[in-house]
C-alpha cells in the first residue's frame, strides 16, 4: 500500500505537467484567446498565454501557487492551485463593461493601447453586439446609449457625433471609407448597409479624425471590422459556424443569419449571409400630454381604380407604410503563405427592397389630404470588393505595411409623386468609388513608434431621371438630381503620426496630413436649368494636424489632452446638386464653396480602482469655420424660377457660418461583485452659430442623452436591466432653417423620454443559446430628436443562436 501511494505521489508532478488549462467566456462558454496566466509567487517564471482554442500548458503551474488570469476586456480572476484542480483546470471569465486599457484601431488605423491614445474611443465587442441583439447597425448605436441616431424612416439611421451628422461623420468598414461623393448634409441611411450580424468589432472615435482619415471626419469616425477568416492551428481543417433566427414584435421583424469559417494551415474562408423582413412599425401606446397627437397615423394614401384615395388606418399606432426587406452577404478569403505575409480578398454586398420615406408620407396639404401619394427610396445597394496585403519586415523603412485597394459600387434612387398628380418621378444615382490606402508603421525606438501613409480616392457620379404617368404609362424627361453630364472627385493625401513615450508615465502623440482635392461636374442638358456655366471645376488643398498628451498618474489615474484640426471638402452633393429642399425652395449649384474647417480642444480623465471600477469623462470645445448652409441666391439675375409647375425661390449653399460647439461625455462601470455590474453613460452637447448679437442654435445638436443599468453575469446566464433616456429639445434650441425637422416635432420641440428595457441570454450548452429581450417595457410613445418616425413601442425580441 505504501508503495502504491508513493507511486501515485511520484507521478503527480507528471500528471500536473501534462494538464491542459482551458479558459472560457463565463456566459457564452466560448474559448478566450490571449489570456495572460501568471503565477504570483516570488521568482515565478514568465507568464503563459492561451491559444486560439483557449488552451495553455499548465506545466508551469505547480505546487501551491496562486494564479492570476488577465485579459483586456475581461474581469481579472485569481485562483489557488487547489481551486484550479477542483475546477478541473477550466476557468470562466466575465466581460467588463468598460476597459480603459483596451487595444484600439480607430485612432491610427493600426493596433494601439488605449492607455496611449488621447482621443476618446468607445469599443463594442462581438459579444456585446450579440447581446444587444438589434436588427440593424442604426439600432445598435441608438441602444448603446453612446450615440444618438436620427431616423426619417424605419429603413434608415443617421448617427450624430458631437453635434455633427451625415457627411460630417466618417464611416470606415474593414479599413475602407464608406463616405462618397454624394453623402449629403441632411440625414443619411447608408449605415443600414452594414450588417451588424457580421461585425466582429466596432469602435467609435470621438472628435476630428482628419489626420489619419482625411475629409469628413469632423464629428468622429465609426470604424467597423467585419468577421475575419481564422486559420487552422493544426493539420486538420478547422470548421466553425454560427447562426440565429430572431423575431421582434414591434416591427414584426423576422431575421435569419448564418456565418461559417473554413480554416486550413495557409488558407481560410469566411462566409456570412443575413436576411431580414420588417413589417410596419408600431409606436408606443402610452403618451404623455407633451406628445399630444404627434405620430398617430389615422389615414394613409392608397391607389384604387387608377385614382389616389385616402384610406383609413385601422390601427393609428401602426406607422403605415414603413416596412421593408434586406439581404446582406459577405465573403472573405485569407491566404497566409508565411508568418510575415497575409493576403485578404473581401467581398460584401447589401441590398434592400423599396423603403418608404415615412416622414414625407405623413405630410398633409391644406385640405387635409396626404401631400404625397408615393415617396420611397429604391433598393439601397452597396457592393464592396477589396484586396488587402499585410507585410511584416525585419528591417528597412517600415516594420509593417498594410495595403488596401478597394472598389465600391453604390446605387441610390428616389421615387415620389404628389397626391392627385399621377406623374411618378424617378431619380437614380450610380456612384463608383476607387480607394487605395498604404499604411506603414516603424518602431524608431522602444519609446517611439512612427506611422505614415498615402491615400488616393476617385469617385464618379452618374444621375438619370424620368417621369412616368402611373395611369397611362407615358414616359417624360425629368431633371436629374446631380449633373446629367456626370461628375467626379479625386483626392491624394499623405500623413504622418507618431506615439512617443516621454517617460514611463507620459506619452506624446502627434500627426499631420496634407491632401489635394479636385472636383469636376458637367451639365449637358440645360432644358430645366439655364445655368450660366457648362461645367464646374474646383481644386483645393488642406493641411491638418493634431497634438496630444497622455499622463498616467499614480493611483491608476490617466489624464489626456489634445488639440486637433479637421476638414471636409465640398463634394458633388454640396457643389452641384439641384433639388427642392422644401416646397418652394430650389437649391442650385455654387461653384465657389470652400472646405469646412474645425479646431478642437479635448481634455479627459480616466480612472480605474482595484480593477473593479472604471470611470471616464471628456470635455471638448470646437471652433467650426466656413460651415456650409443654405441661403437665398440668384440664377441669371433672378431670385425665383418656375419649377415643377410653381414659382420657387432660388437658394444656394454658401460658406457663411462660424459656429462654436462644446460638451462632455462621461461613463462609469463598477463591478459590485464578480457577477453584478452597474454602469452608466451620459452625453451633453451645445452648438451656437455666431451672429452679430445672440448666437443662433446650430442644427444637428442632440439633447442630453444616455443610458444606465445593472448587469448580472453568472455561469451560462446574463441579464441586464437598463434605462435609455433623452432630455427635452426645446423649440428655442431648434435651428428652424436647418435639418432639425421641427415640422415632425411638437410645437414646443421634442419632449424628454425614458424607456425601461430588459435583456437576457442563456447558454444551454456550448452550441445553443437562447435570448429574450423586452424593450420599452412601459410602451412609452416617444420620438428621437429630428426624426420623422416615432420609435418602437413595447418590443418583445426572441432569438435562438447556434454555434458549431
Amino acid at each position: 500500500m505504501k508503495r502504491l501511494l508513493g507511486l501515485i505521489l511520484g507521478l503527480l508532478p507528471f500528471w500536473t505537467s501534462a494538464q491542459t488549462l482551458l479558459v472560457r467566456d463565463k456566459t457564452t462558454l466560448q474559448s478566450i484567446e490571449n489570456v495572460e496566466v501568471r503565477r504570483l509567487s516570488p521568482g515565478a517564471s514568465q507568464p503563459i498565454f492561451t491559444d486560439r482554442s483557449g488552451q495553455a500548458d499548465a506545466s508551469a503551474l505547480t505546487g501551491t501557487d496562486n494564479v492570476v488570469f488577465r485579459r483586456v476586456g475581461y474581469q481579472t480572476v485569481r485562483y489557488s492551485m487547489e481551486q484550479l484542480r477542483t475546477l478541473n483546470f477550466t476557468v470562466l471569465m466575465a466581460e467588463k463593461q468598460l476597459a480603459i486599457n483596451e487595444v484600439v484601431v480607430a485612432a491610427s488605423r493600426t493596433t494601439e493601447s488605449l492607455l496611449k491614445v488621447a482621443q476618446p474611443i468607445r469599443v463594442f465587442t462581438r459579444n456585446e453586439l450579440r447581446f444587444l441583439n438589434q436588427p440593424t447597425m442604426a439600432e445598435v448605436l441608438q441602444q448603446s446609449g453612446q450615440v444618438l441616431v436620427q431616423k426619417s424612416q424605419l429603413g434608415g439611421g443617421s448617427p450624430i457625433l458631437r453635434g455633427f451628422e451625415a457627411n460630417k461623420v466618417l464611416m470606415v468598414v474593414d479599413g475602407v471609407r464608406m463616405n462618397n461623393a454624394i453623402f449629403r448634409g441632411g440625414h443619411l441611411q447608408n449605415i443600414l448597409t452594414i450588417d451588424n450580424a457580421a461585425v466582429e468589432r466596432m469602435e467609435v472615435a470621438l472628435g476630428p479624425g482628419s489626420v489619419v482619415y482625411g475629409s469628413d471626419a469632423l464629428g468622429g469616425v465609426i470604424y467597423v471590422q467585419t468577421l475575419s477568416p481564422k486559420l487552422s492551428v493544426s493539420e486538420n481543417t478547422a470548421v466553425n459556424a454560427n447562426g440565429f433566427v430572431r423575431y421582434g414584435s414591434a416591427m414584426n421583424e423576422k431575421t435569419a443569419h448564418a456565418d461559417w469559417n473554413l480554416g486550413f494551415r495557409k488558407w481560410a474562408l469566411t462566409t456570412s449571409v443575413t436576411g431580414s423582413d420588417f413589417g410596419d412599425l408600431r409606436q408606443g401606446k402610452q403618451r404623455n400630454a407633451d406628445m399630444g397627437q404627434l405620430g398617430l397615423r389615422p389615414f394613409f394614401a392608397g391607389f384604387e381604380n387608377n385614382t389616389d384615395v385616402k384610406i383609413t388606418n385601422p390601427d393609428p399606432l401602426v406607422q403605415t407604410p414603413s416596412g421593408y426587406k434586406q439581404i446582406d452577404l459577405l465573403q472573405k478569403v485569407l491566404f497566409q503563405p508565411n508568418e510575415r505575409t497575409q493576403h485578404l480578398l473581401n467581398v460584401q454586398f447589401s441590398t434592400s427592397s423599396d423603403i418608404p420615406r415615412y416622414d414625407r408620407l405623413t405630410e398633409v396639404d391644406a385640405k387635409g389630404n396626404p401631400s404625397h401619394a408615393q415617396w420611397y427610396y429604391g433598393p439601397q445597394k452597396r457592393l464592396l470588393t477589396s484586396y488587402g496585403l499585410t507585410k511584416q519586415f525585419t528591417s528597412g523603412i517600415a516594420d509593417e505595411l498594410k495595403l488596401i485597394a478597394a472598389y465600391q459600387s453604390i446605387e441610390e434612387s428616389r421615387h415620389n409623386r404628389r397626391f392627385g398628380n399621377y406623374g411618378l418621378q424617378h431619380r437614380t444615382e450610380n456612384v463608383n468609388v476607387w480607394t487605395l490606402n498604404a499604411d506603414l508603421k516603424k518602431k524608431l525606438a522602444d519609446s517611439h513608434t512612427l506611422r505614415y501613409g498615402l491615400e488616393g480616392t476617385y469617385n464618379t457620379v452618374q444621375s438619370t431621371a424620368y417621369r412616368q404617368n402611373v395611369q397611362t404609362g407615358k414616359i417624360d424627361p425629368l431633371d436629374t438630381r446631380y449633373p446629367d453630364g456626370g461628375a467626379n472627385t479625386q483626392s491624394l493625401a499623405g500623413y504622418v503620426s507618431g506615439t512617443l513615450d516621454v517617460s514611463t508615465r507620459s506619452t506624446l502623440t502627434y500627426g499631420a496630413r496634407y491632401a489635394y482635392n479636385r472636383l469636376y461636374a458637367k451639365f449637358n442638358d440645360k432644358t430645366f436649368f439655364p445655368f450660366p456655366f457648362n461645367d464646374i471645376t474646383q481644386q483645393s488643398g488642406a493641411v491638418t494636424g493634431s497634438l496630444g498628451w497622455v499622463t498616467r498618474l499614480q493611483g491608476e489615474w490617466q489624464l489626456a489632452t489634445s488639440v486637433s484640426s479637421g476638414y471636409r471638402v465640398p463634394n458633388v452633393d454640396d457643389l452641384a446638386k439641384v433639388f427642392e429642399s422644401v416646397a418652394g425652395n430650389l437649391i442650385v449649384p455654387n461653384p465657389n464653396l470652400k472646405p469646412e474647417r474645425t479646431y478642437t480642444f479635448d481634455a479627459g480623465v480616466r480612472k480605474q480602482i482595484a480593477e473593479r471600477v472604471s470611470f471616464e469623462a471628456e470635455g471638448f470645445y470646437t471652433i467650426y469655420n466656413n460651415a456650409i448652409n443654405t441661403q437665398p441666391g440668384m440664377l441669371n439675375g433672378q431670385s425665383q424660377i418656375d419649377y415643377n409647375g410653381r414659382s420657387s425661390r432660388i437658394v444656394t449653399q454658401v460658406n457663411s457660418q462660424q459656429a462654436r460647439l462644446f460638451g462632455f461625455n462621461a461613463q462609469l462601470s463598477a463591478d459590485l461583485t464578480q457577477s453584478l455590474t452597474v454602469f452608466g453613460t451620459v452625453t451633453y452637447t451645445k452648438g451656437r452659430i455666431r451672429t452679430d448679437s445672440v448666437g443662433y442654435p446650430l442644427d444637428h445638436i442632440p439633447p442630453l442623452y444616455g443610458k444606465g443599468g445593472i448587469r448580472l453575469t453568472i455561469r451560462q446566464f446574463r441579464a441586464e436591466a437598463n434605462v435609455l433616456f433623452n432630455g427635452w429639445k426645446r423649440l428655442k434650441d431648434y435651428n428652424l432653417v436647418g435639418e432639425d425637422n421641427i415640422v415632425y416635432a411638437t410645437s414646443q420641440g421634442m419632449p424628454a423620454w425614458q424607456t425601461v428595457n430588459l435583456r437576457t441570454s442563456y447558454q444551454v450548452n456550448r452550441n445553443l443559446q437562447m435570448q429574450a429581450s423586452l424593450e420599452n417595457i412601459l410602451d412609452r410613445n416617444y420620438r428621437v430628436f429630428a426624426s420623422g418616425i416615432s420609435a418602437p413601442g413595447r418590443n418583445l425580441i426572441l432569438t435562438l443562436r447556434g454555434t458549431l
